[in-house]
């Protein structure tokens, strides 16, 4: 399964997987409301993921024109890069791995 991709219906999407979607749709930088669509949260969950995505340096807040904008950093495009691998890894095991520690996130440089 690509990451990017949407999970099968019915099947509950894990934190993870909601973050590399949110760092994926803000690489080009976007608006709150977008990634709320596109990613398909409540508005509370939008502000718990962005307000962490934000403390953990994976996402910027710029101002323009008086509309905040989103966008992933460096720091965050790793991370996606870091996701991406450990899928492919975990797709090629017979053992699937339901769930990956969040805590690593913050180690990365």
């Amino acid at each position: 399964m690509n990451p990017m991709e949407s999970p099968p219906p019915r099947r509950r999407r894990d934190k993870l997987f909601i973050i590399a979607e949110i760092l994926e749709i803000a690489k080009e930088g976007t608006l709150k409301t977008q990634i709320m669509y596109k990613a398909n949260l409540s508005f509370a969950q939008l502000k718990e993921y962005l307000s962490l995505l934000t403390e953990l340096n994976l996402l910027e807040k710029n101002l323009i024109d008086e509309k905040t904008y989103y966008k992933t950093t460096k720091k965050g495009l790793k991370f996606l890069e870091s996701y991406k691998e450990i899928l492919d890894l975990i797709k090629n095991t017979k053992n699937s791995v339901k769930k990956l520690p969040i805590s690593w996130i913050k180690n990365l440089h």
